[in-house]
């Protein structure tokens, strides 16, 4: 995650929801070319929040690390140019 401060998460799959392990994070909709403007995104207290470019649900599993998802592989790692 070298370059981010906060986990940034995709949806490749068009998972309708997505369970991450924290309240703060960006969105990027699908990897590239395909993203959106990558968004950030915070829960507050709530457990949900929806993209509002994608529409993804992510929801909070406080049982996730911050670098896991459920269903797993929605964490987006930028490729080396």
């Amino acid at each position: 995650m070298a370059g981010h401060g906060i986990p940034h998460f995709q949806n490749d799959a068009g998972y309708p929801t997505i369970a991450i392990g924290v309240t703060e994070f960006m969105c990027v909709g699908a990897n590239p070319p395909f993203d959106h403007p990558h968004v950030f995104l915070d829960m507050g207290d709530d457990i949900e929040k929806v993209c509002p470019y994608c529409s993804t649900l992510y929801r909070l599993d406080p049982t996730l690390k911050e670098t896991e998802t459920s269903p797993a592989g929605c964490l987006y790692v930028p490729r080396a140019a």
